[in-house]
């Protein structure tokens, strides 16, 4: 359906279903503007007045088909509360897109800790949805300025958890535990802070990362640049962040 944003997020649901639309948006976004399935893969949806391509099962495209269900076990961890970080990758690594995600597990949390907010502003539902759709627009120009990928592309999905409160044995549908450590460039690698997007209850939050010489002719001004690291131990994760 198309992403209605409310007229008002009162209650965790409601904030958890805007979070759920808004990360199946963007995957598709980035998916698609970086040509990794068919055309017949998506159908066009809009976000208020951005239109976007919404990834769908497609029984002739089966790549298609398991990054939904994929998409379907990111939101059990998400629902849980065990979801922490996501990670979508293109080759071993060419490009890979972090999506960092926060609750609160009192009621709304006012203060996520960003220096130009303060600690007792509240998060309106028009600051949701102009942060939402400048996050989605970024994805739009940031995808529009990188290199072409490579023919024989494949895409990986990693979850983290959070550990103090997810099971050890647990494992989303579609997902099974993970034997390798972080994820190697095999060029020098950059990542973009993209944006975040409160509520009062949660907070998602978009880096990409990918080898600098793909970022050559991106201009400097359209994202915040982050500083270049030899190896980004958790998927492409700024050693400097002290939020990581």
């Amino acid at each position: 359906s198309a992403v209605v944003f409310p007229k008002q997020i009162a209650t965790e649901q409601q904030s958890l279903m805007l979070v759920k639309r808004l990360l199946a948006v963007a995957v598709s976004c980035i998916t698609y503007l970086r040509g990794i399935f068919p055309e017949s893969a998506y159908g066009t949806r809009y976000m208020d007045d951005v239109c976007v391509k919404i990834l769908r099962e497609d029984k002739n495209c089966p790549g298609s088909t398991q990054l939904v269900k994929w998409m379907l076990g990111c939101y059990d961890a998400l629902q849980k509360k065990y979801f922490n970080n996501y990670c979508l990758c293109l080759q071993t690594v060419t490009e890979c897109y972090h999506f960092k995600f926060k609750y609160t597990h009192n009621g709304p949390l006012l203060d996520f800790g960003s220096k130009d907010k303060k600690s007792d502003s509240t998060i309106s539902c028009a600051d949701t949805k102009k942060a939402s759709i400048l996050l989605i627009r970024k994805i739009y120009i940031l995808m529009q300025n990188l290199s072409p990928l490579p023919n024989d592309v494949c895409l990986t999905m990693k979850l983290l958890y959070y550990d103090e409160v997810t099971p050890p044995d647990y494992q989303p549908p579609g997902f099974k535990e993970a034997k390798d450590g972080g994820l190697m460039f095999n060029e020098e690698p950059m990542y973009l802070n993209v944006g975040e997007v409160p509520t009062p209850f949660h907070m998602l939050k978009l880096k990409i990362t990918t080898e600098k010489q793909r970022m050559e002719n991106l201009d400097k001004n359209i994202l915040k640049q982050g500083e270049t690291a030899e190896l980004l131990q958790v998927c492409g994760v700024s050693r400097d962040d002290p939020e990581e």
